[in-house]
Formats: C-alpha cells, structure tokens, sequence
C-alpha cells in the first residue's frame, strides 16, 4: 500500500508539472526537491494545537511530581509537621495516582478523551487551590491526593492521544515531547520554588490547568476512539482537522475502520479481553518496565531531589538547577532521535544509565558513611543524581508509548488501567517508605534500586520489540495476531 501510494503522489505531481517535487516517505508527504526543504504536509495547526494541549497535561503532571521537594522545609516549618507527616504528604499523590490508575482506561475509553481532560482538568485545579489555601495538614494532602487522581490518568491519557492523533513517522516524536513536558514541570517546581513561597509555587502550578480550558474547544477527538464508537463520519472529520482540509484521509480513514471491525470479532466484551493468550507477553513486558522502573525510585528521586542533595552535602538550590538544566538538555535530544534510532535503543541506553546512576549514588552514600573520601562523595552524588534524571528524561516515559502501540483499541483500556496501577502501586511503596529505608542505610536503598534497574534492562534486551516506522494498526497485527 506504501508502494502505490508513492507511486501515485509522483505522478500526480508530475501530470501537474512540478518537477521539484517528490514524495517523501520520512515525512509521510511531499517534499520539494533540488537542494530545497521538505514541507511536511501532515502537520497543521490543528495537529500542533493538539499536541500543545497534552503538553500542558503532562507539564501539570511534572509540576505534581516536582512540587514536595523544594518545599518540603518551608511546609514542615509553616504548618508544624513531622518527617513521617510530611513523607504521607509526598507519597499521598501516588495514593490519588493508584485510585486514578484504576479508571484511567475505562473512563477514557467511556467518556472519551477529551471529555475525560474536562474531568482531570476541575481535579487539577482545586487540588493546587486547596494546597495553595490550606491552614490544616488534611486539607493539604486532599489537595495532594487530587493531584495524584489527576496523575494517575493524564500519564496515559495525554499518551494515548497523541499516538492516535499523529502519523507513524513522527508519533515517536512528539509522544517524547510529553515525558520532555514532564520533566519540564517537574525543574519548573525545582527551580521557582527555590526563590517564591510554597503558597505562590501553587498557584503558579495553575497555569498549565487554566491554559487547558481555553486550548479544548479547539482541539479534535481521537479518530481511532470514533471508529470504536461507530462515529464514522466524525472519524473522517476530526482527520481531515487534523492533517488538513485538502489531504487525502481515505486510506488511513479505511485503515482505521477495518482495524477496529477485525477486532469485534475476537472481542468478548469488558476487561477480560486483555487475559487472552495473544496479549499475554505485551502486557507482561510493560507490566514489568513500569515495576521495576517505580521499584528503581524515580518517585523518591523525584520527590526528594532537594534533600538527597543536601544529605550528600551540596547545596539544594544548585543542585536542583543544574537537575532541571540537565533534564532539559537530554530531554530535547531524546525527542529529536527516537523516531531513527527507534524505541528499543533509547530504553535499553536509559535503564543502563539509570543502574549505573544508582550504583554510583550508593557508592557515594556509601563512602559518607564511612567518611571516606569526604571531598569526593558529594561530586559523586551530584553527578548520580544529574545522570539518573537525565537518563530518565531519555526514555523512562517510553513504556507508556508501548502501551499506546501495542495494544489495540479493544483493550487499550484494560491494559492501560493494569500497567498504571501496577506502577503506581510500587511508585506508592517507594515514596512513602524512601525517607524512612535511608534511615536504614542510604548506602543500601540505592544500591538496591540499581539492581531493579539492571533487571529491567534485560528484561528490555530480551522482550521489547520495535515499533518505529510502522502504523498502530501494522504493529498490533504484527504483535498480536488474530488467532489465538
């Protein structure tokens, strides 16, 4: 279908006398030619809008997940809570996050992507205006645990919607540009709140929920969740919005269309689609990227960045700058090569470099303990603490492009739902219990997150399958064939 699709671009443009142009199979449309730029014809306002909208969901996500550690001694100090009170506090979110990871795929798949951002939207901004407002620690973690709820579900939400809204050549892409939106709210957090006040910090976070209100009137929903629906004809029109008015939508629209009718016939209906044998070993290999890379701390290096770096004696504004600096940089890049070197590589380069970060946080730990090296361990800290964020801002959000590609629109939900529970379940167990685990032995809690780590990357070696360059419907007919 690739064939004869170029084949006749190029002669409908040669018919037409526009010899500089050609069809350009990187960027899915026509291009001109003779030393001239590539027009990518697919990308509209509209597509741009869009994917705008999901950046502000998973920046708020990023703000949620930034926002305890540089306000954890300003908070503690105004509002009289102890270290157990405040790790409740930092760890609740992941408590909203189990309860909104529970429903994320039933009531995106229910209500529809963009009526579900309605919904997240109301939670996002009350929970950052009860914080903002609150004189009683209660009113404080019921502000946290509607952040969680909203986390719990715009993790997969935002992800879901752009793979389904954008082509094969450029999905990997600006799906990246979320977890980069992520890690940009999160050094928001860390860099503002070390100059403005906790109260101020929240309100700031407001920002990316009020845009969202504006940006939703604009934007289309999924043409893949319309053709699960049966809304054919809003299929074809939420297309045509977004890759243009005079573009050709036929083939994709067909494409679609034939997809979604091939699954209804191997569908039984409700969450038990998911446990037949052909979805077994996707499920089990994104299950088990989004465990062990929760096991592996990134919620108490997330969380605490501020007082692990001044545990290993550096000064917490600096190091919480230069983090955020750090995450940016790898960020970008990450989102500029995932659509050539593909998916497999940037995770299996991002688990690697999150064992070794790990490890060579517990060594510096280690030789503090024992003070040896009293120079030397806090350079080897920062420099773990810096590789293990920015080896995670290079490819730790990508198992949740896995779920959005592997899994096809019968039971997208049901595996969105497993892996986001799955994963805030242990994310729970690491943020509530870090603080008092490095009490134990500091040394000892990251050596124990590298192993995580090491596993995870074979369990990446041996199970992930790539999936750059293809459609959602070639992936999931190539993953899970229609038999059983």
């Amino acid at each position: 279908m690739e064939q004869q699709r170029k084949e006749a671009t190029e002669r409908l443009l040669s018919t037409q006398g526009h010899d500089n142009l050609f069809y350009s199979e990187e960027n899915d449309g026509v291009g001109v030619g003779d030393g001239g730029l590539v027009a990518v014809s697919n990308f509209t306002s509209i597509l741009g809008l869009s994917i705008f909208m999901a950046a502000c969901i998973t920046f708020g996500f990023g703000c949620a997940i930034g926002y305890s550690s540089p306000t954890q001694s300003s908070i503690m100090e105004d509002l009289g809570l102890s270290v157990a009170e405040f790790s409740l506090f930092g760890s609740i979110l992941s408590i909203g996050s189990l309860i909104g990871a529970a429903i994320s795929g039933k009531i995106t798949d229910l209500f529809g992507r963009k009526l579900t951002m309605w919904i997240l939207n109301l939670f996002y901004i009350g929970g950052w205006l009860a914080i903002a407002f609150t004189k009683a620690p209660w009113l404080l973690n019921l502000g946290r645990i509607s952040l969680g709820f909203t986390n719990g579900i715009s993790g997969y939400l935002a992800t879901i919607y752009i793979a389904e809204i954008t082509t094969k050549n450029v999905r990997g892409r600006f799906t990246t540009i979320l977890q980069l939106m992520v890690g940009w709210g999160a050094s928001f957090m860390y860099v503002v709140g070390s100059f403005v006040h906790w109260r101020t910090l929240a309100l700031l976070a407001t920002i990316p929920g009020l845009l969202q209100v504006l940006l939703i009137f604009f934007i289309p929903e999924s043409p893949r969740w319309l053709a699960k629906v049966g809304r054919e004809k809003e299929l074809e029109a939420a297309l045509l919005c977004l890759r243009g008015d005079k573009a050709d939508i036929s083939d994709e629209a067909i494409e679609i269309k034939n997809h979604v009718e091939s699954l209804k016939s191997s569908s039984r209906g409700g969450i038990v689609d998911i446990f037949q044998k052909k979805y077994v070993r996707p499920l089990l290999t994104v299950v088990g990227m989004m465990v062990l890379t929760n096991l592996g701390g990134i919620n108490a290096f997330a969380y605490y960045s501020g007082a692990i770096f001044v545990s290993a004696g550096i000064s917490s504004m600096v190091g919480l700058i230069t983090l955020a600096a750090t995450q940016t940089v790898v960020g970008i890049l990450g989102t500029t090569i995932i659509d050539k070197l593909g998916r497999r590589p940037l995770l299996l380069v991002s688990s690697a470099g999150l064992c070794f970060s790990s490890f060579l946080t517990g060594v510096s730990f280690f030789l503090k303990d024992f003070n040896w090296w009293d120079q030397g361990s806090p350079i080897l800290a920062f420099i773990g603490l810096l590789m293990y964020m920015g080896s995670y801002a290079l490819g730790g959000g990508l198992p949740w492009l896995l779920v959005s590609e592997l899994f096809p629109i019968n039971v997208k939900g049901s595996a969105g739902s497993i892996c986001n529970f799955m994963g805030n379940s242990t994310g729970w167990v690491v943020g509530y219990y870090f603080n008092l685990l490095t009490e134990w032995s500091s040394a000892g809690i990251f050596f124990t997150f590298s192993a995580f780590f090491c596993a995870n990357f074979i369990l990446i070696a041996t199970m992930v399958p790539e999936t750059k360059g293809r459609t959602l419907e070639e992936i999931q007919a190539s993953i899970t064939p229609s038999s059983d």
